[in-house]
C-alpha cells in the first residue's frame, strides 16, 4: 500500500516536504544573502570608521543593523508592491552612487590612518592637542546609524527580490533576512580591521558598490538589457582582489621583524 494513500498520514508527509523544502531554501538563501552583501559589509564598516574609537564603532553597527533589520523587514513584507516601485529603485540607484562617488572623490569624513591629522596622532600617542576641532555633526553616533540602515536598504533591494524569486513562504525570506543581518554584523566588523591593514580596500568597495549602483540604473533606463549576475560577481571579486593587494606601509613595518 503507498503510504500517501493512508490519509492520517497525509498531513505528516506534507509537513516532512515543507521542513525538507525549509532545509534545501534557507541555506540558499543565507548564501545569497552573503554573496550580494560583501560590498554592502565594506561599506558599512567604512561609514562606522568615521566614528573615533572602537566601542563606538562597535555601538553604531549594533545599532545602526538593528535599524537596518527592522527596515528589512519592512520591505519584505511589502516585496510585492515596493520591488517594483520605480522611484524607489531610483532613489536607491542615486544614493549609493552619491555614497561611492563621494567617498572616492575623498569628501567622505571617514579617515584611514595615513589620512588622519596630526592633531588625530598626537591624541593617539597621548600628547596635547592644539586647537582641538569638535566632531562635525556628520561623525555623530545618530548621524552614523542613520547612514548604516539607510545604506543597508539600499542594498537590501538586490538581496530581497533574490530572495523573493527562491519562495513565496514570507516567514522563511524574513528568516533568511535575519541571519544576513546577523552575518553582516559580524562582517563588518571584521572588514574594520582589514581597512586598517589593506590600503586598497576601501576604495575597492567603494567601487563594487558603485557597481550596484549602476546596475539599479540601467535596470531602470533599459529594462530590456539584464546584466548577468555571474558578470556582476565577477567584477566585485576582482575589485576585492584588488582591494587585499596590498598592505598599508605602516602595518608592513611594523609586522616586519
Amino acid at each position: 500500500m503507498e503510504a500517501e494513500s493512508i490519509e492520517s498520514l497525509t498531513p505528516l508527509l506534507q509537513h516532512a516536504d515543507q521542513w525538507s523544502e525549509v532545509l534545501l531554501l534557507l541555506p540558499l538563501l543565507v548564501a545569497l544573502e552573503a554573496v550580494l552583501s560583501a560590498d554592502n559589509a565594506i561599506a558599512l564598516a567604512a561609514i562606522s570608521r568615521r566614528l573615533p574609537d572602537p566601542l563606538s564603532q562597535r555601538q553604531a553597527l549594533n545599532l545602526g543593523l538593528l535599524l537596518a533589520l527592522v527596515f528589512r523587514m519592512g520591505l519584505i513584507v511589502a516585496a510585492r508592491w515596493v520591488l517594483n516601485l520605480w522611484p524607489l529603485q531610483l532613489a536607491a540607484a542615486a544614493y549609493l552612487l552619491w555614497l561611492a562617488g563621494s567617498n572616492l572623490l575623498g569628501s567622505s569624513p571617514a579617515s584611514s590612518p595615513q589620512d588622519r591629522s596630526p592633531q588625530d596622532s598626537a591624541a593617539q600617542i597621548g600628547e596635547p592637542q592644539t586647537n582641538p576641532e569638535p566632531p562635525g555633526p556628520a561623525n555623530g553616533l545618530g548621524s552614523v546609524v542613520l547612514t548604516l540602515a539607510v545604506t543597508d536598504l539600499a542594498f537590501s533591494l538586490d538581496s530581497v527580490a533574490a530572495a523573493v524569486a527562491v519562495t513565496d513562504r514570507l516567514w522563511l525570506v524574513m528568516l533568511g533576512g535575519l541571519i544576513g543581518v546577523i552575518a553582516l554584523r559580524l562582517t563588518a566588523e571584521l572588514f574594520i580591521r582589514w581597512l586598517e591593514v589593506y590600503a586598497h580596500l576601501e576604495r575597492a568597495g567603494y567601487l563594487a558598490v558603485g557597481l550596484v549602483g549602476l546596475r539599479l540604473l540601467l535596470r531602470l533606463a533599459l529594462p530590456q538589457f539584464e546584466m548577468p549576475e555571474w558578470v556582476l560577481m565577477l567584477l566585485v571579486a576582482s575589485l576585492f582582489l584588488w582591494g587585499f593587494s596590498r598592505r598599508n606601509p605602516e602595518v608592513a613595518a611594523e609586522v616586519t621583524p
